[in-house]
């Protein structure tokens, strides 16, 4: 038994779901949204537009694998359309800052030259300081995804801690060269 899938999906008031064939569409307020998923394996029960849950056919190991997954990407879609995802990058550095130029994140991180960031559809940034960095989105992977490939560029480093990193992450400090 999968522990997540078992687990009921509350759907929120300003939410709407319809299944047609094997594709789920997702309406909030946030936009829209649509899954494919396999209704050969699953069924999936939609309780009077309040409860969605989901249950295997056939209970064997490569349907328990694929049930709590399924699960959860329609919990994140439908989190995703009410509400949104967000990331908060935090730039830490002598002259580290960012500036938006249209849909160019320009990132100035100690190098030479500047590096320009394409933001790519469906992903909002916003420079709140020159310092910090807040990524939106509806879709919870993508904006993981964008987060990550921003935090790569400059990832920070264990002796002064320069660099991007999360809001909240701790960075193992390292103690410099004694004489």
């Amino acid at each position: 038994m999968s522990k997540i899938g078992k687990i009921n999906i509350s759907i929120p008031d300003k939410v709407k779901i319809m299944l047609s064939g094997n594709i789920i569409n997702i309406e909030g307020p946030l936009g829209k949204k649509s899954l494919n998923i396999d209704l050969d394996i699953f069924d999936l029960d939609i309780n009077d537009g309040k409860e969605v849950s989901i249950n295997p056919k056939k209970k064997d190991q490569d349907t328990k694998r694929l049930w709590g997954m399924n699960r959860s990407l329609i919990n994140n879609a439908i989190i995703g359309i009410s509400k949104g995802y967000e990331k908060i990058l935090e730039l830490t550095g002598v002259g580290y800052r960012a500036a938006l130029k249209g849909n160019i994140l320009n990132l100035q991180l100690g190098f030479s030259h500047d590096i320009n960031f394409e933001i790519p559809d469906g992903v909002k940034i916003l420079v709140e300081k020159q310092t910090v960095l807040k990524i939106s989105g509806t879709d919870k992977q993508q904006v993981g995804m964008v987060a990550s490939e921003i935090k790569s560029i400059r990832p920070p480093e264990p002796y002064k801690g320069k660099g991007i990193k999360e809001q909240g992450q701790y960075i193992l400090r390292k103690e410099g060269k004694k004489k």
